[in-house]
């Protein structure tokens, strides 16, 4: 048997018993604990992905590669992060593509950063803006962790300032006020490509909505997504007591030549 894991690798433990898992990064000579027991990282650096290594108590966790949605949802943060459900569509609206230049601005604890970075490929580049050096700081560590740093150049600065960037293939604005930075956002984006952006509330969307239209965006999107998961079980099929509900509207819009409508 190939044994593939290696110390540094990250892993996703998942325990039929407990029906969730945990991400680890595997050290050599460290334990794990859970609820259901106690695992050794040499036991998982001597086994590969899709087997099972069991508990000091019995209780069997599988081995399974990390998914990023899964990676991104619990990673180390000190801010809200872009979920998994909007995270799809960011990448889909915005049209990310392997060698796109990606500017971002907001980059808390690097949730975006890590996703748009994973999916630009060694060809493209992300950079990525915030004012909070220890923000920069900790997305910088969790897109290691992910084997993506090298993607992303991280600037630490008021976006006051305005972006170095120009003819960047799309541009991602996570803040609270991002009317009062459209300026700049224009300058930085290629013409025919899309801005986008995430507001928690209506008033602030609508501001968004009437600097774009005052700015002569075009095909303006207002997107907000729910998601409901379902109990995956045949016996009993009914979605879940919870569920991940409102997180924030999605606004995009291209960036055109200003024209009169006749």
């Amino acid at each position: 048997m190939v044994i593939l894991l290696k110390a540094g690798d990250m892993v996703y433990l998942w325990s039929p018993k407990l029906e969730d898992g945990f991400l680890l990064s595997l050290v050599p000579g460290r334990r794990m604990g859970s609820h259901v027991g106690v695992i050794g990282h040499d036991d998982i650096l001597a086994s590969d992905y899709g087997k099972a290594v069991m508990t000091h108590t019995g209780h069997p966790f599988y081995i399974l590669k990390p998914m990023l949605g899964e990676y991104t949802r619990k990673l180390k943060r000190k801010t809200q992060i872009i979920f998994p459900k909007e995270a799809g569509f960011i990448l889909l609206y915005l049209d990310i593509f392997p060698g796109a230049t990606v500017v971002e601005c907001g980059t808390g604890s690097g949730s975006l950063t890590a996703i748009l970075a994973h999916f630009v490929g060694d060809e493209g580049r992300v950079i990525s803006y915030d004012r909070r050096g220890e923000f920069s700081k900790l997305a910088e560590e969790n897109c290691k962790l992910w084997k993506v740093a090298h993607r992303v150049t991280f600037k630490v600065r008021d976006i006051a300032e305005g972006f170095d960037e120009r003819e960047a293939d799309a541009v991602f604005l996570d803040l609270p006020d991002p009317w009062n930075y459209l300026h700049h956002a224009v300058l930085a984006l290629a013409p025919g490509r899309r801005i986008g952006m995430i507001l928690p509330t209506t008033n602030q969307v609508q501001h968004a909505l009437a600097a774009l239209k005052e700015r002569h965006f075009a095909d303006i999107q207002v997107i907000e997504i729910m998601h409901r998961y379902w109990k995956a079980d045949p016996e009993r099929l009914r979605p879940e007591d919870m569920m991940i509900g409102h997180t924030g509207y999605l606004i995009f819009a291209a960036n055109v030549e200003a024209r009169e409508v006749q």
